[in-house]
C-alpha cells in the first residue's frame, strides 16, 4: 500500500506550479491538516523544498538530489516509461531484482534503479564495478509484442539512445562498440545487458541492464582498469546531474522505443552506425573455424556484424573473437 507521504508528494507533484490547500490535503489523504503540516516539515528535514502560503496552500519547489522513486518521477517526461520506480540505496543486481519483479507481474517500463551495486555484471558475466552514488545502474523491464529472435535489436537500440544522450548533453563525442559497449576516448563508459524469457514465439518479458559511469574520478576507478574504463566526468572534466541523465535516458528511450515499434528497425540500423566504433576499418577476427581480417562494414537488419572480406564478400558474424584494440576480447 503506497504511503502517505508518497500519496502527499504525488499530490503536490502533479503540478509544481499550483498550491495546494491544506484542506483539500487533508480530505485526499484522510488525515488532519495538523498532520499535514508535520508531513511537510518532515520533507523539509529530509531536503524537500516546501513553499506554504495563507490562503493558498503548500507546493514543492524543488527535490532533493539524492535518488529515490520520488525525485526520480518529479520532472519525468514520459508516458509509460517509469510508470512505476523502484530504488534502491544498495543491491547485488539490479537485473536481479527486476527479474522477480517481470516474474511477479510487474508492468511493462518498470524501472529498479540503485546508488550501488554490490555485484553487478556485464556480458558473460563480467564484472561490472558500479560505485555508489557516481553512475546509473538501472534496469528497464519491457513486454514488447515483437518475436523473440528479433530481442537483440532491443540491445543495439539501447545503445544509440545512451549515444544520443551523451553527444546531445556533454562536451564528449561517444562511440558504440559493437554490440553494447558506449566508448569515449576508446574507454568504456557505458554498457548494456540485455536478458529475455520467452517462450518459441513469444517474448514473456526483456530486462534492459544498463551500467553507465557518469561522476567517477580517475582515483574511483580501480587501477587495473583505468585503460579502458573512464566516466562522463573524467572526460568531459564536469560533475554531471545523475537524475537529469536518468531522465534524459528515459525521455529519448521511450521514443526510440515507441518509434521501433512502428517504423522497425531501419532506423535504428542507421544511428547505430552513425556511431558504430571502427566502421570501415580493418578489425582481426577469429571464429571457431577461422582467423582473418576484414573491414567492419556496419550492421545486419538482424544487429550481426557485417564484415566485408578480402574477396569483397560480404560476411555476418554472430559470435567472434574480435581484436578492436591491443587485447582481444570476446563479443
Amino acid at each position: 500500500m503506497e504511503s502517505t507521504r508518497n500519496k502527499l508528494i504525488d499530490l503536490l507533484a502533479k503540478d509544481k506550479d499550483t498550491y495546494i490547500s491544506g484542506q483539500m490535503l487533508s480530505e485526499h489523504l484522510g488525515i488532519s491538516r495538523s498532520a499535514v503540516w508535520k508531513h511537510m516539515k518532515n520533507l523539509e528535514k529530509d531536503g524537500y523544498q516546501i513553499e506554504g502560503k495563507s490562503n493558498k496552500g503548500y507546493r514543492i519547489i524543488s527535490f532533493p538530489d539524492k535518488l529515490s522513486e520520488n525525485t526520480i518521477k518529479w520532472g519525468l517526461n514520459t508516458s509509460w516509461l517509469g510508470s512505476k520506480i523502484i530504488h534502491k540505496e544498495s543491491t547485488p543486481s539490479t537485473q536481479v531484482i527486476a527479474h522477480q519483479l517481470a516474474q511477479e507481474g510487474s508492468p511493462h517500463g518498470t524501472i529498479v534503479l540503485a546508488d550501488e551495486q554490490t555485484s553487478g555484471r556485464g556480458r558473460l558475466n563480467r564484472e561490472w564495478f558500479s560505485s555508489k552514488g557516481k553512475g546509473i545502474w538501472m534496469s528497464i523491464i519491457l513486454r514488447p509484442e515483437i518475436l523473440p529472435y528479433l530481442a537483440p535489436q532491443l540491445t543495439l537500440l539501447t545503445a544509440t539512445v545512451l549515444a544520443e544522450v551523451v553527444q546531445k548533453n556533454t562536451t564528449v563525442t561517444p562511440m558504440i562498440k559493437w554490440p553494447n559497449d558506449i566508448l569515449i576516448n576508446k574507454k568504456k563508459t557505458a554498457g548494456i545487458l540485455t536478458e529475455m524469457q520467452a517462450e518459441q514465439d513469444q517474448i514473456q518479458y526483456v530486462i534492459i541492464g544498463i551500467g553507465m559511469n557518469i561522476n567517477q574520478t580517475k582515483e574511483d576507478i580501480p587501477i587495473e582498469i583505468q585503460s579502458k574504463a573512464t566516466s562522463l566526468r573524467v572526460e568531459s572534466s564536469e560533475k554531471h546531474s545523475i537524475k537529469q541523465f536518468i531522465h534524459l535516458i528515459l525521455e529519448e528511450f521511450e521514443k526510440a522505443y515507441d518509434s521501433y515499434l512502428i517504423n522497425g528497425f531501419p532506423e535504428v540500423k542507421k544511428k547505430w552506425e552513425r556511431y558504430g566504433f571502427k566502421i570501415g576499418e580493418s578489425i582481426s577476427i577469429t571464429t571457431l573455424r577461422d582467423q582473418f581480417q576484414a573491414i567492419f562494414s556496419g550492421i545486419a537488419e538482424d544487429g550481426a556484424l557485417l564484415v566485408k572480406q578480402k574477396d569483397g564478400e560480404i560476411k555476418k558474424l554472430y559470435s567472434a573473437e574480435i581484436e578492436w584494440f591491443k587485447d582481444v576480447e570476446e563479443c
